[in-house]
């Protein structure tokens, strides 16, 4: 099995990270500091403490209260810049980055404040480290569709600076079906589209995200051995799964880490990858992923070569990018 360094020096792609999911308890309290704010937590410790989750909402609620102290376009940059400054770390060439702009909006934040701060820690990125990335704007799929339309138009003055539009937040009860509208006008202003299916909603959900969204990506689906079928296809259509098995432990998902299913789905032919989703709350950047996962399922120097073939190729980069990216990896 490979040693650290060498899954360290694969290039990598990463195309399943809430932005917000990368904020360490230090960093909050220091934002909150700058901004004037109490948190309920006494020390950067104790938020620690609280990141035992019994399943997906119970992470959503300290997400979302954490999220809090993101008030300026300075903090959204400082967020990201760590994040990048990480991911560079883990050998990280290319980034696809989510952010929940309902999360912030909600509070008053305005939408440019958002993507100003997040672009402008981009493109130190691609300056400092060479790392290219794209923001995908995700709605939070427990409010309206309504809801959803009213941020896309908000958000299209600033088109240019966005790759994608995604769906997240909790699965349960709130299918792709509910989105349909929104997707198709994002879809119809050049947006890539990807949404979270099968990681606690159905396999249903998964069909429906490719069927009714025509999502691109499938993030999570790890639930998509429930339906036989639906693994052939992903298959045949070479369809990309942005896993995340820290994440799935994490939110009980899976019981332990040699019971994901990551090693099944490559061996299915599905183009799964490796990313780290809310890292800051699952305990492991992309590259602890790689590391823990490939100890944990036995994965060899091949596995984990193809993994990271698949995030560069599963990217929305130009072919010729792609091929550039993934040219130092062994075959």
């Amino acid at each position: 099995m490979a040693d650290a360094r060498w899954i360290q020096g694969l290039p990598k792609a990463e195309l399943h990270l809430h932005i917000e999911g990368t904020l360490e308890p230090e960093l909050m309290f220091s934002l909150a500091q700058r901004n004037k704010l109490t948190l309920r937590f006494s020390s950067p410790a104790e938020v620690r403490k609280a990141y035992e989750f019994k399943d997906l909402q119970s992470f959503l609620d300290i997400y979302y209260e954490g999220a809090a102290v993101l008030r300026t376009p300075e903090d959204f940059h400082d967020l990201a810049t760590a994040y990048f400054e990480r991911a560079h770390a883990d050998g990280v060439v290319h980034v696809e980055m989510f952010f929940d702009p309902q999360t912030h909006t909600s509070r008053g934040i305005e939408l440019k404040s958002v993507i100003e701060g997040l672009d402008s820690a981009r493109n130190l990125a691609k300056k400092r480290f060479g790392i290219s990335s794209g923001l995908i704007m995700c709605f939070l799929r427990h409010l309206s569709e309504d809801d959803a339309l009213v941020t896309l138009k908000a958000a299209l003055p600033l088109r240019d600076k966005l790759l994608g539009v995604g769906l997240d937040s909790g699965e349960r009860g709130n299918p792709p079906a509910k989105f349909q509208r929104v997707f198709a006008k994002a879809r119809a202003e050049g947006l890539h589209a990807v949404a979270h299916a099968g990681e606690e909603g159905p396999a249903s959900y998964v069909r429906d995200a490719l069927d009714l969204l025509k999502a691109e990506r499938i993030d999570h689906g790890v639930r998509c051995v429930e339906d036989p079928e639906l693994l052939k296809r992903l298959a045949a259509e070479r369809v990309p799964l942005t896993v995340c098995p820290l994440s799935n432990v994490k939110l009980r998902v899976f019981d332990r880490l040699q019971d994901h299913n990551l090693r099944a789905l490559l061996a299915a032919g599905l183009r799964a990858t490796i990313n780290s989703d809310d890292p800051a709350y699952f305990g492991g950047y992309v590259g602890q992923n790689f590391r823990e996962t490939a100890q944990a399922l036995r994965l060899t120097d091949a596995e984990l070569a193809a993994l990271a073939r698949n995030s560069i190729e599963a990217s929305f980069l130009p072919a010729a990018e792609k091929a550039r990216l993934a040219a130092p990896l062994p075959r």
